[in-house]
């Protein structure tokens, strides 16, 4: 077995780099995420955000692959209007509302067949909070106690409460938590990320079977009737920036699961509801794999609702319909109708809208555009672009600072990634960075993320390529010794 992947503790915590000196701001009274005060936000329409300084800035990563139709679309709007002057809150212990049947029956129709019931959440946290807690009430309803172990994977992400944090595997976000951490019962093994960790003499499928043969030996090392699932993202977000599996990963990664009766979840979060061009991920880059157990969030209310959702398949569904009969995870805004309505909305418009379609062509087109303007052999940036990957609407730029070209650039202690998101934002553009303090050994992987919504025009792929590449050359300009 090949050894588990060992990340020591990151250099640089991206909450600790401020990308450039801006000018004072009025004090606030919120805890923010950065140590900086963020711009605020006025007013938006479609992919443009008008800021308190009256600047409009071009957002190209749908807040963090969320805005998926953008802001302000008449037919979700009047959804939701609509649906206040009928009903606007109801507890779904007591009633259940219109939208959110309507919203499940359209999430149970998508799967085509994988999948029988949903539970509604109230994001992405708490969708994976859930499909954490569904799987060890499946196993507790169909009288298996044993089971009590959880497989995750390194460099992994699947939610900020102390549960999905044990379960993802972020050094950065879990640091500050790691002596409340659940290290008993989850566990980890290598990341499907053949860029990185692919040997050179391996073939695609001699990885894949090394990393299987490696879920293998845990489930061995474990007990096999201890295991509970074993979850991955089905393409990785934040922490490794837009890493797909490589082919044939997931049915391997499945195969073990069924090979013990353990489950397979998948978290799409952020990969889910179009954003890879197909409306489940696993469609597209998963194998066409289903899984026992899918968390869904960000692209299904598209930043109108605060919602969230887990779906599961009909063994998973009849294990507990058998029993007990109900799912043990509630929450006070669970299937709110004013967050069912407006997803619902979200949905219809990217069908009427033909907006998956849309999704990928111009999700190829930014991927051409980036790799011509980056990855030529003249391009300034060449040097220190390490992969450019994704599909769909999302799209991950991984840099890298160690190599011999490297010796003309000092970043001055700073984080690549967050420069170039500051200096892009600064220029009208709104990009995602994130630091190698969660990949590798924290001077590696600084990455950017590009995902705009799915009705992205042509030109504003343009004008989105345009100014990200004006935005990482002047970086590197401005830092070179």
């Amino acid at each position: 077995m090949a050894p588990a992947l060992t990340i020591p503790e990151p250099v640089h915590d991206e909450l600790n780099v401020k990308p450039l000196d801006a000018p004072p701001v009025r004090p606030t009274a919120i805890l923010h995420r950065t140590p900086w005060k963020p711009p605020v936000a006025t007013s938006a329409n479609g992919l443009y955000v008008t800021l308190e300084d009256g600047r409009t800035v071009l957002d190209a990563v749908g807040g963090a692959a969320v805005a998926c139709i953008g802001n302000g679309h008449p037919k979700v709007t009047k959804a939701l209007k609509e649906q206040v002057d009928k009903i606007s809150y109801v507890y779904n212990m007591q009633l259940s509302n219109e939208p959110a049947e309507a919203l499940a029956k359209f999430l149970i129709e998508s799967g085509k067949g994988a999948f029988e019931l949903v539970g509604f959440v109230s994001g992405g946290s708490e969708a994976m909070e859930g499909a954490i807690k569904l799987a060890q009430q499946y196993f507790y309803e169909t009288k298996q106690p044993n089971r009590k172990n959880f497989i995750g994977r390194q460099l992994s992400f699947h939610g900020n409460t102390v549960t999905t944090l044990s379960l993802g595997h972020h050094p950065t976000r879990r640091a500050p938590y790691a002596a409340i951490l659940n290290t008993e019962r989850f566990h980890h093994v290598s990341p499907a990320y053949a860029k990185r960790f692919q040997k050179p003499d391996e073939t695609e499928e001699q990885y894949v079977e090394r990393l299987r043969q490696e879920l293998e030996d845990k489930f061995l090392e474990l007990g096999p009737d201890t295991v509970v699932a074993f979850a991955a993202e089905t393409v990785v977000g934040a922490t490794t920036g837009v890493v797909p599996a490589p082919k044939g990963y997931f049915k391997a990664m499945k195969s073990v699961c069924d090979k013990y009766g353990a489950l397979f979840i998948l978290d799409e979060v952020m990969s889910g509801m179009g954003r890879m061009g197909t409306l489940h991920g696993w469609e597209s880059f998963g194998d066409g794999v289903a899984p026992d157990i899918q968390a869904v969030a960000k692209g299904l209310g598209g930043g109108y609702a605060s919602i969230g959702a887990v779906l599961m398949s009909k063994r998973v569904a009849d294990g507990l319909r058998d029993n007990s009969g109900f799912w043990k995870h509630g929450h006070t805004y669970q299937a709110n109708p004013l967050a069912c309505a407006t997803s619902l909305a979200v949905q219809k418009v990217i069908i009427e809208e033909n907006l998956l379609e849309n999704c990928r062509v111009q999700g190829d087109y930014l991927s051409k555009l980036l790799c011509e303007r980056l990855q030529s052999p003249n391009a300034p940036a060449a040097p220190f672009i390490f992969d450019i990957r994704g599909g769909g609407g999302f799209w991950g730029i991984e840099f890298d600072f160690t190599g011999p070209e490297a010796a003309r650039i000092d970043l001055r202690g700073q984080q690549f990634a967050i420069l170039v998101q500051a200096r892009a934002l600064e220029k009208g553009l709104i990009v995602m960075g994130l630091t190698g303090g969660a990949n590798v050994d924290g001077t590696r992987g600084d990455h950017c993320i590009i995902s705009p919504a799915y009705n992205v025009t042509k030109e504003q792929v343009e004008t989105i390529v345009n100014i990200f590449v004006e935005s990482v050359e002047k970086i590197l300009r401005e830092y070179a010794i």
